[in-house]
């Protein structure tokens, strides 16, 4: 078997499996966008889809008998505990999104519903606003912690892998690099919603200004280059200091937002679900 691993890893372009094929090419579109993408939305949005092919073709290979002997031969038990650990902090940072994906929606649909019944009046608003902010507060805290830990375990996994070759083909080796991709997609996710990107106090204004022009931004459009929270959090501080006679735009902007935070959820959960699927298939291997 040792042999038949060795020669699999030495010809794998024109002896693997088609599922092989297709797991490498979507795992070099979603490192290519890694490079090339814009931190938004939309990007987030393409890289889940890419993501939940990835391990839809991860799956398909834990299927296959050959696959499953190669990896129970490959791994001893210090490594299948650190697949399986990885596994686990994939799935521990989907259910951190769609804690703050839920989080964000309950909190902005208590905000629109002040805003639709015109309860309260200016301090009815006020007070919903100062909610939404302090919401926004404890989740970008939560969030900030949650990439602290990752880093931390990030490089703990780089120092004890430095030593292994890279330029192997097995199936070990897949199972690793969608771990570390998935792990950045989703660290990006979570830069979007605490919208952590560094701005300076006259670039802030800058897209402050721009609310004055109204203009629709969809969560799949290409040429978004900010995302509906960042526009959200904006229009909500152009309101309070401003406090204009019209909010129409910043209900649209609510709109916007709101539909960016479904789609996201829904691709979190289908790709939680596939992630489940290859931890209870790796976990069955493991077993045996």
């Amino acid at each position: 078997m040792a042999a038949i691993v060795h020669t699999r890893c030495n010809s794998l372009p024109s002896a693997s499996h088609p599922f092989v094929s297709q797991f490498e090419e979507h795992l070099q579109r979603l490192k290519g966008s890694e490079a090339t993408t814009p931190f938004s939305s939309s990007s987030a949005c393409c890289k889940l889809d890419g993501l939940q092919d990835l391990h839809e073709c991860t799956c398909r290979l834990l299927q296959l008998p050959t696959e499953q002997r190669a990896l129970a031969q490959e791994c001893d038990n210090k490594c299948s505990d650190d697949i399986l650990e990885g596994s686990l902090r994939l799935l521990d940072i989907c259910s951190t999104a769609k804690d703050c994906l839920m989080q964000s929606k309950e909190s902005l649909n208590e905000l629109q519903s002040i805003i639709r019944r015109r309860r309260g009046g200016d301090t009815g608003f006020a007070v919903a606003a100062a909610k939404y902010s302090s919401s926004r507060k404890i989740m970008k805290k939560t969030i900030r912690k949650a990439l602290e830990n990752l880093k931390a375990t990030k490089n703990e996994v780089m120092a004890s892998s430095s030593n292994k070759d890279n330029n192997t083909f097995s199936m070990l080796s897949f199972l690793k690099e969608a771990e570390e991709v998935t792990q950045s997609s989703l660290e990006s996710l979570l830069l979007l919603i605490s919208d952590r990107k560094r701005r300076t106090k006259h670039s802030t204004w800058s897209m402050i200004s721009k609310l004055v022009q109204p203009k629709r931004v969809e969560c799949d459009s290409p040429e978004s280059d900010t995302s509906e929270f960042e526009m959200v959090d904006a229009a909500l501080q152009s309101l309070t200091i401003h406090k204009p006679s019209s909010i129409e735009y910043f209900q649209s902007q609510m709109e916007n937002l709101e539909m960016c935070i479904q789609d996201l959820e829904l691709r979190v959960e289908q790709l939680s679900r596939k992630l489940i699927r290859s931890r209870v298939s790796l976990l069955n291997i493991f077993s045996q």
